[in-house]
């Protein structure tokens, strides 16, 4: 399986849940970012991918600045 789940990152290096199981990520022009699951679930949100654990199957997100 090569899903990763999709983290929020707060500034205290906090993390909460934003989407399981997702197996597309699509960056647009705007600074949005399109993600998919393997259910179906779709979300878009204006933040940038902070880091990747692939091992270990996370993708963390901040908001984006300004």
């Amino acid at each position: 399986m090569c899903e990763a789940n999709v983290y929020w990152l707060d500034e205290d290096g906090k993390t909460s849940l934003f989407l399981d199981a997702v197996d597309k990520v699509i960056p647009d022009d705007n600074g949005k970012i399109f993600f998919e699951n393997i259910y179906g679930e779709r979300k878009t949100v204006a933040a940038r991918i902070k880091r990747m654990e692939l091992v270990d199957h996370k993708i963390f997100l901040e908001p984006r600045k300004g």
